[in-house]
């Protein structure tokens, strides 16, 4: 007889409040089985768990990562799924083979669901994995949720000198820092950010703590441009206003920039910094696209650059934790506003789709309404 599968969060009859996504914007707060741990997992009481912008993806356009139709293939789960990726909090129990872990033990965790079998996985690429999922998105529970499960190997323990609301920033913040070590970055680069949204900041705080020479920002006129000075910015273009290009040769001695990261989705910025970076430079695209870009090739052969993608990260949870702790790492500002998890449709998802969004940065929410 073969037993059907049933996810973590099923198993429990005790109930907890969660944040389901059912379809594009359709996620709804209910009352649901609270996980018990596996072999190999913890239980994680959530502490705070930051809205991504993969998250705002499948809220407004959905389904992109998350799957409807056909199971993950490692979770088995289809929507309704519990959201939220960015997380956390306190261990609570830990299951049948976890040695590196401990009841008691404060932890924010590395969302990634992979399947250690893959040749990226067997080549220690687990980022890359053949069937790369993410806890928060693609089924197993997820960090909009009082408590939730996961594998001992991606839950990171934190010093007890950095607070709960920097740990939630640890996945934003390793996002970008992992860009940096794709794109080949160097201490003395001069790079281009495009973007001032969560990532754009990251990518800006970890240009800024591994030691750029110079930080230049397109970024449109809005609040934003005052967070992306305050994250570390030197100089900000704003397209439309000013002749991105031209100015970021000027600003280069003619050169061009070393290294550009594209945090948009936006086709414009793609072009603007793909003509922007020196012959042999590099640009990195760390942007989830909700439709195609179209670029003419000979900007990429007549100069020998260079185009890479990048996606989350793979081993810099560590060396995140320890620049935030730091302080090398400082992300003041960076948490514009902090929800209880039973308002974070209308206070949350709502104010970073709708007019307001602009001036949000990351929105915390947290299950435990006393930590308000």
């Amino acid at each position: 007889m073969v037993e059907t599968y049933v996810p973590g969060w099923r198993k429990e009859k005790k109930n907890m409040k969660a944040a389901l996504w059912y379809k594009s914007g359709d996620i709804r707060i209910e009352d649901i089985p609270e996980p018990s741990p596996c072999a190999g997992e913890v239980k994680i009481k959530v502490k705070w768990c930051g809205i991504c912008g993969s998250d705002l993806h499948e809220f407004t356009m959905g389904p992109i990562f998350i799957p409807v139709e056909n199971p993950h293939p490692i979770t088995q789960e289809v929507a309704p799924v519990i959201m939220g990726h960015e997380f956390s909090g306190e261990i609570t129990e830990v299951g049948e083979g976890v040695t590196n872990l401990a009841v008691g033990d404060r932890v924010t965790v590395e969302p990634l669901i992979v399947c250690g079998e893959c040749p990226a996985c067997k080549a220690g690429h687990y980022t890359l994995c053949d069937k790369l999922g993410f806890h928060g998105l693609m089924g197993g529970g997820g960090g909009l949720a009082e408590y939730t499960t996961f594998p001992a190997r991606f839950v990171h323990k934190i010093p007890d000198t950095l607070s709960y609301e920097k740990a939630a920033l640890v996945e934003p913040m390793s996002v970008g820092y992992h860009s940096l070590e794709v794109g080949g970055f160097r201490s003395g680069h001069v790079a281009v950010v495009a973007g001032a949204g969560p990532i754009g900041l990251a990518t800006i705080e970890c240009l800024k703590a591994l030691g750029a020479e110079k930080i230049i920002v397109v970024q449109r006129k809005s609040v934003r441009q005052e967070y992306a000075l305050r994250a570390g910015a030197d100089i900000l273009l704003e397209p439309g206003k000013d002749d991105v290009v031209a100015e970021i040769y000027r600003l280069t001695g003619g050169a061009g920039a070393d290294i550009a990261f594209e945090t948009t989705g936006s086709e414009q910025c793609l072009l603007l910094l793909l003509e922007s970076i020196k012959a042999a430079g590099t640009l990195v695209v760390t942007s989830i696209w909700e439709g195609p870009a179209t670029l003419h090739p000979n900007l990429l052969v007549m100069k020998e650059r260079q185009m890479v993608g990048s996606i989350c990260y793979c081993g810099d949870f560590p060396k995140v934790i320890e620049l935030l702790d730091s302080g090398r790492i400082p992300a003041e500002g960076y948490v514009t506003k902090k929800i209880c998890l039973e308002d974070v449709v209308k206070e949350g998802f709502a104010s970073l789709t709708g007019p307001e969004k602009k001036s949000q940065v990351k929105i915390l929410v947290t299950p435990d309404c006393n930590l308000l």
